[in-house]
């Protein structure tokens, strides 16, 4: 009697084992938010799954992030809202840390420094990923071009050039000759340092209303006015324009050319974007954005192993491979780079070459950048468009927009991302 009524706790004991086993084999679920539109979230959706199914220890999930909610254990972070993201910084836990503390192998100063700008310190320790980054190119449309009766493959170096192209272009018919998407990250901050002139000094006073930035929104108000210019938004509006065909010229990220529809890459040219050839020094460097990747503070330690393996999997030059060639994007170390060089078509790293030369230039890198901070962003598109659709003169705009950004810049960097 006593053996049958130990039985029973025996065999529970022996049949809670393997589940008790199974519990702990169990994956490791992190979270990834962030603010994508549908179509890129889909590609980063693929990403993950690749990485979800390449392994049995630890699966991401992609959430879309609320405002006002807590860090995820991972954050995708657009160039709009990375100056929140810095100054909320003690609500997440610095990546090197983190891949220290997972052993994971990881040296940040092996990515470029252009890259890391805002992200790493001196020692090259990186707070944050940067990741799926890009830099303003200037696009042609070769068959507008030779309709025109330009060569296409001589494309405009500078400003001066591409008025001239602009003014055949529309002799020719075009309804569109010019256009642009991200007016504050072109015709702003880059536009800036490609030219050799600061946004801010050096105590973070915006000052990007001098004599280069004020002749440059000048003479895009004469363009719109000639019909030169036709200015779709704020976004990437003229992106699609662009690939429609509609336009002659476009200056925008140098990950769109990996987007652009196949018969449409085909007549497509990439080169640098326009300078002005009358400023000493021209042309220097320009900036590369894009999305970072930042971890949440208050994760479990299981969690911030996962977390590194999934870095870990993002840094693999093959993986870099695939965001280069699906997305268009920078690759993040030079391993990266030569796999990108040797692995895909020539006509498919052009606009990444073009990329590449941009941002090897004799200027310092820039740490402010009006289009990264949401609130100034918005202040100078406002006044952007002001300028460029002749109601207020072009140095007014800009000082007005230089007011108005240096009242809000306070509040604005110390904003606080989670409530």
């Amino acid at each position: 009697m006593r053996l049958l009524k130990t039985l029973p706790a025996a065999l529970a004991l022996a049949l809670a084992g393997p589940a008790s086993f199974t519990a702990l084999a169990a994956p490791t679920d992190i979270e990834l938010s962030h603010q994508l539109d549908e179509e890129r979230a889909e590609r980063l959706e693929k990403l993950i799954e690749r990485f979800n199914t390449g392994q049995k220890d630890y699966q991401v999930k992609l959430v879309r992030r609320v405002q006002g909610d807590a860090p995820k254990d991972l954050n995708l972070v657009t160039r709009e809202e990375q100056a929140k993201f810095v100054a909320a910084r003690a609500r997440f836990v610095p990546l090197h840390q983190v891949m220290k503390d997972a052993k994971e192998p990881f040296d940040g100063s092996k990515l470029a420094p252009e890259l890391r700008v805002g992200l790493g310190d001196a020692k090259g320790n990186l707070f944050a990923l940067p990741i799926a980054l890009s830099t303003p190119v200037l696009y042609i449309n070769k068959e507008a071009f030779r309709k025109a009766g330009l060569d296409p493959e001589k494309p405009p170096k500078t400003w001066a050039e591409a008025q001239k192209a602009a003014d055949k272009l529309f002799d020719a018919g075009s309804t569109c000759p010019y256009t642009t998407t991200w007016p504050a990250w072109v015709h702003i901050d880059n536009l800036s340092a490609w030219n050799g002139v600061e946004v801010a000094d050096s105590k973070g006073k915006l000052n990007f209303n001098g004599l280069v930035q004020v002749k440059h929104t000048a003479m895009m108000t004469t363009w719109a006015k000639a019909r030169f210019f036709t200015y779709f938004g704020r976004r990437d509006e003229a992106d699609r324009r662009f690939a429609a065909g509609d336009c002659g010229m476009l200056t925008s990220s140098s990950s769109l050319f990996a987007a652009l529809p196949e018969a449409r890459k085909a007549q497509t040219g990439v080169s640098p974007l326009p300078y002005h050839d009358d400023v000493q020094g021209t042309p220097q460097q320009t900036l590369a954005a894009g999305s970072s990747l930042w971890v949440g503070a208050g994760q479990k330690p299981a969690e911030y192993k996962a977390v590194a393996n999934f870095v870990s999997f993002l840094l693999k030059p093959e993986i870099q491979v695939e965001l280069t060639s699906a997305g268009g994007f920078l690759p993040m170390t030079a391993a990266s780079r030569a796999a990108a060089e040797s692995k895909l078509l020539k006509g498919d790293v052009v606009a990444l070459n073009v990329a590449e030369r941009e941002l090897q230039g004799p200027a310092a890198l820039r740490a402010i950048r009006v289009s990264e901070i949401e609130p100034v962003r918005i202040i100078v598109e406002e006044e952007l468009e002001a300028a460029w659709s002749g109601k207020t003169p072009a140095k007014q705009a800009l000082d007005t927009a230089v007011q108005r950004g240096n009242a809000v810049m306070p509040a604005a960097l110390k904003a606080s991302l989670v409530k």
